[in-house]
């Protein structure tokens, strides 16, 4: 089994893809100095095995080693696992 995040900007989403299929995934949009993160999703028969809390921990990473933007949780997820990770929260904005 191969695991694979990746970054997608023209698709303006991360993503985790197993053997090759994309399992759980986060988009985002950029404005300014922020991006907000908009819309998490995982594959229903893939649900409660990591796969959305690994790609938003990747896309996290990712922002704070590659910009000096700062994040919106606009998705409820998100926002959960900003709360659920409180060591994270200077890279939030509003």
């Amino acid at each position: 089994m191969t695991t694979e995040l990746a970054h997608e900007p023209d698709a303006t989403r991360y993503t985790l893809r197993v053997d090759g299929t994309v399992l759980a995934s986060v988009t985002y949009s950029v404005n300014g100095d922020a991006v907000a993160f908009s819309h998490s999703y995982t594959r229903p028969d893939q649900r409660g095995k990591g796969y959305a809390a690994e790609v938003v921990a990747f896309a996290v990473d990712d922002v704070e080693t590659t910009s000096t933007r700062h994040i919106v949780p606009t998705c409820w997820y998100v926002g959960q696992w900003f709360d659920r990770h409180p060591e994270r929260a200077g890279l939030l904005t509003r």
